[in-house]
Formats: C-alpha cells, structure tokens, sequence
C-alpha cells in the first residue's frame, strides 16, 4: 500500500549506470555479479499462494493463476527498492520508497492483477507507478501499460530502470492519475492504486464496456474497501468487494 514513510529516496539510477560505467563495469555486468534471489522469489510466491488461499472467502480468488505467478517469480523486485531494503525485498510485506511512499506488499497486488483478468494485449491503466514494480508484472502479462505517477523522483527512476530491465514498452506519464490518460484510452482494465470516495468519472469514462477496475474505495482516514468494478453495457458499475484495505489518497488532494 501507498503509505506515508520517512525513509530517504532510492539512488537514481542514472547516477548509478554512470558509476559503474567509469569504473569499466557495464549494467550487464553489474547484474551478473548480483546474488541470484531466484529461491527468493520462488519463496515470495509461496507467500503469495497461502496468503491467497487463506483470503479467498473473503475476496472471492482463492487461487492466482500460475502466469500471473510466474510473473512475480520473474520480476526482480529487489531492483525496485532502496539498497538497504534489498535484504527485505522478497518477504510478503509492503516497504518504503521515501516521498511518503510504500510499494505495494506481493499478495495485495497479486490480488488486484488476478482480479482484472488480463488477456495478452489488453490495455491497462495504472495509476502510483512508483519505481515501477507493478508496470513490470503487467508487461510480462503481455498487456499494454499506460503508468502514470506524480512524484517526480520516482517517475524518473521507473523511467530509467524499466528500460534497464527490458520494461521499455511501458509508457509513463508524470502526472495525476485521477484524470486518467485519455489519449490512449479506452483501457480493458485499470488498476487505481490510491484511495478515493468515489470512482473518478473521468476514469471510468476511459474505460471500455465490459472493462474492470480494481480500486480502494473510502476515505482517506476511514474504512476503505478493494472493489472490482465491472463496466456493464450500459455505463453502469457492478462493484465486487474484495478486502478491507488502507491506501494513501490521490496526492492532487481529496476529491469525490
């Protein structure tokens, strides 16, 4: 979840390729001197499966789908935390980024991507890309994602490391994802990673009949609920509730 942290910013990642390279070390070479945290990540989905399991009468997905696991088996998430959390990195819990930040803990948003059911090629929107971890997770689904964050640090970073990471097909965009991003819409699915009251109409406009959105609804500092909204023929939402969930706001303030 998006929450409020004290912890310093991640190093950018431009200065970083520039101290390796005047050093003769190459990105590939950097990497390929890491530690494998394949067993990590095999862990993480474990964690994934049984937290899964265990929700699932409450959220209505006891199970996620095993491409969508063998997407965060893949991703290398320690690459999208600051270094002194990479020892963390793989453990079923959210953690800071700095600029009153968290990404997201595993499970949740193994939850929200199993519930918008993506297809190979759907077009989705999402909003708090962070560094970019979740974009990730999307394009290894083969779906087209439009990311949009308005911090501007991070949006910089995600910017330099997806591409780093293979991620270059994922369009970013600074900015307030309350509005959407119009231009490349409409979208098959959203996934709307800060509280609101109410869905913004300017997103569901955006979204394509029979789409789904999955997103925090309630107050900022009340009782929120994950909801999978569905957009019937006629306009009109069919909302699912998930799980009882706290996320911070849309940063461009309170709005209904």
């Amino acid at each position: 979840m998006r929450r409020r942290s004290a912890v310093p910013g991640l190093v950018n990642v431009a200065t970083l390729i520039m101290i390796l390279s005047s050093a003769g070390i190459t990105p590939q070479a950097a990497r390929a001197q890491e530690p494998d945290y394949t067993a990590a990540r095999q862990e993480m989905v474990l964690q994934i499966e049984y937290t899964t399991a265990i929700l699932g009468q409450v959220t209505g997905f006891p199970v996620i789908e095993r491409r969508v696991l063998e997407a965060y088996a893949k991703v290398p998430r320690h690459r999208f935390v600051p270094p002194s959390l990479v020892p963390y990195a793989y453990r079923n819990i959210p953690l800071p980024l700095g600029y009153e930040q968290n990404l997201t803990q595993p499970s949740l948003l193994a939850l929200m991507t199993q519930a918008l059911q993506l297809k190979p090629g759907d077009r989705v929107f999402e909003t708090g890309t962070d560094t970019g971890y979740q974009a990730a997770i999307l394009a290894e689904l083969k779906a087209q994602v439009y990311s949009m964050e308005i911090v501007e640090p991070l949006f910089d970073i995600a910017k330099q490391l997806l591409p780093l990471l293979g991620y270059g097909s994922v369009a970013l965009q600074l900015g307030d994802g309350y509005h959407g991003w119009a231009e490349n819409g409409p979208y098959d699915a959203m996934l709307i990673k800060e509280s609101v009251d109410e869905i913004p109409g300017a997103l569901w406009q955006q979204l394509k009949p029979g789409g789904r959105m999955v997103i925090p609804l309630g107050p900022p500092d009340g009782d929120q609920v994950l909801t999978l909204a569905i957009k019937r023929d006629d306009g009109r939402a069919e909302r699912i509730p998930l799980l009882p969930v706290r996320f911070a706001p849309f940063q461009g303030g309170r709005r209904i």
